[in-house]
């Protein structure tokens, strides 16, 4: 693209229709702020939900002004999703985890989000080979089907970190956001083997090499995500750039976070993986190894790249449902009864496929659990299942790279796919997204939410900070007054292993890692570096 360095004061710029496509988006994203900013106390609205509207509200005038030709202003590119858009949203879900939340259900959360995913693929798929190839919608093969069962068994993690709170629902967010990240890995990379994939000589043992190269991919991109990680902590710990200047650390933590990303894509693993987990190691240990202002300043700038990611992405969902290109596609060719069919067995079998593993995985789950108020209760089990119905840019992207080329399609069939998935990620987002809020009320109300430890609020009492560790040869909880049962043999013996890897892991950290990478503690012979008398607001992001 030519930057036009060499036009006068009165001519246009070389890219009129780029900057004008920019310029509307940038003010779009602005009107998305200030709005959600007024609807912040909202019972039903949240933040991804008013972009969505407000993307429809302006395809709906761009398609007017254009005299029903078209309703949005960039064409759908998987480039911009995959290599944009996602890692900054990803990394900084990793970067703001609560590590103790997470790592204690680390095993659920896998759980859900890998052994979950699979059973809903299975069950995604096989639905849409028994029921929709009854349609009669054109001409789909197996890889078509199993290609569904992958892209409609990723959840909307973006949606709903937004819909929970960390604060008011620790547990719950914990699962539903740890299972949407690994669920999104998973199904990528389902969808890539589906790909890849030659199911016309399909066999047992090519079977055993598709699990063999999942489980792969899975073990190496998360050990390239840590070990981005590890070198950015051991870089900075070494050199030290804060002593010079406090860009070139921010900068450094930020590139390197991306390079791990794109290295995963170069190799073929998961870049969602490996982001991932370089955001979770980054803040366990690079985070403290930079100056005090640099902490302010990646916590911050981390969170608002993936805000404004966020909020394009759903602007963007929203412009394009009204495509009038596909729409009028599937108009010629089929009628509105059987697009809605489509969408709707779609949709069933999303819910059916969703409670195909929620329950069944939770009462396995269950069984490691010493007491009852670690249990996810059955009222948790219903959130849980409800929350991760929502669709969101992860299926659209995967549903354009299977049904189109470059955003465009002229197969009827491929069409209907694309309105079907755009018209499923709008109505699950839409009502699914505002009955979570209030369903977290009626189900999990305020006396029962006091009683999760939030793992961003301070102590009430150095009494209360300490029950959680002296609790385990109590009866009673003096906390919350409620007797506590002792573990059957089966359950101690499943609940004490995580308990000692745990125990070991912190040994091994505070006796090999953090000499070497830093970390909380680590105090450099060098003035203004930083010290353990960090912001107090800032010490949740250990927790």
């Amino acid at each position: 693209m030519e930057l036009g360095l060499g036009l006068g004061l009165g001519d246009p710029p070389a890219d009129y229709g780029s900057i004008a496509a920019v310029g509307l988006f940038v003010a779009l994203i602005c009107v998305c702020i200030v709005v959600g900013h007024l609807l912040e106390e909202s019972r039903w609205m949240n933040e991804s939900i008013t972009a969505l509207l407000i993307g429809l509200g302006t395809g709906a005038v761009i398609l007017m002004v254009s005299s029903w030709k078209h309703s949005r202003i960039l064409v759908f590119s998987e480039d911009l999703f995959f290599i944009y858009l996602l890692p900054p949203i990803i990394f900084n879900a990793g970067f703001q985890v609560k590590k103790k939340q997470f790592f204690r259900n680390f095993m659920t959360i896998t759980l859900f989000g890998a052994v979950g995913t699979l059973i809903s693929f299975t069950v995604i798929s096989l639905g849409a080979l028994g029921l929709i190839s009854r349609l009669n919608i054109g001409s789909l093969d197996l890889g078509d089907y199993l290609a569904l069962g992958a892209i409609f068994s990723a959840t909307d993690s973006v949606c709903t970190l937004q819909v929970l709170s960390q604060d008011d629902t620790p547990l719950l967010y914990s699962l539903v956001f740890g299972e949407g990240v690994v669920n999104d890995a998973t199904s990528v990379v389902l969808f890539n083997a589906i790909q890849n994939f030659d199911l016309a000589n399909f066999s047992s043992v090519k079977f055993l090499q598709l699990i063999g190269n999942f489980l792969y991919l899975f073990c190496t991109s998360t050990f390239l995500g840590v070990a981005a990680g590890l070198l950015s902590a051991y870089i900075i710990k070494k050199l030290y750039f804060g002593r010079h200047s406090t860009d070139r650390e921010v900068s450094i933590m930020m590139l390197m976070a991306y390079l791990s990303y794109m290295l995963a894509e170069l190799l073929d693993l998961s870049g969602i993986l490996t982001v991932f987990f370089c955001g979770i190691v980054m803040s366990h240990y690079t985070w403290h190894n930079v100056t005090e202002s640099s902490r302010v300043t990646t916590k911050h700038a981390f969170a608002t790249l993936s805000f404004i990611s966020e909020t394009f992405l759903f602007l963007y969902v929203g412009m394009d449902a009204l495509d009038i290109e596909k729409w009028k596609i599937v108009g010629e060719t089929y009628s509105p009864m059987k697009s809605l069919a489509l969408s709707s067995t779609i949709l069933f079998l999303v819910l059916v496929a969703r409670a195909a593993f929620v329950f069944p995985l939770s009462l396995l789950a269950n069984l490691t659990k010493k007491t009852e108020g670690e249990k996810i209760s059955i009222r948790q089990q219903v959130i849980i299942w409800w929350a991760g119905l929502m669709r969101g840019a992860v299926s659209i992207a995967l549903a354009y790279n299977k049904f189109t080329r470059s955003g465009h399609t002229q197969l009827p069939s491929n069409a209907i796919m694309i309105t079907s998935t755009i018209t499923v990620v709008l109505f699950s987002t839409m009502v699914f997204g505002l009955l979570t809020k209030p369903l977290i009320i009626l189900l999990v109300p305020a006396r029962h939410l006091s009683r999760e430890p939030s793992a961003l609020s301070d102590p009430p009492s150095p009494k209360s900070f300490l029950d959680p560790l002296i609790l385990d040869g109590s009866e009673v909880d003096p906390e919350i007054g409620v007797g506590i049962h002792r573990p059957t043999s089966l359950r101690l013996l499943l609940a004490s292993p995580t308990r000692s890897v745990h125990h070991y892991w912190r040994k091994f950290d505070n006796a090999f890692m953090r000499p070497v990478f830093g970390g909380r503690g680590f105090v450099p012979f060098v003035p203004g570096s930083p010290t353990e008398r960090s912001v107090p607001l800032l010490q949740g992001n250990e927790n």
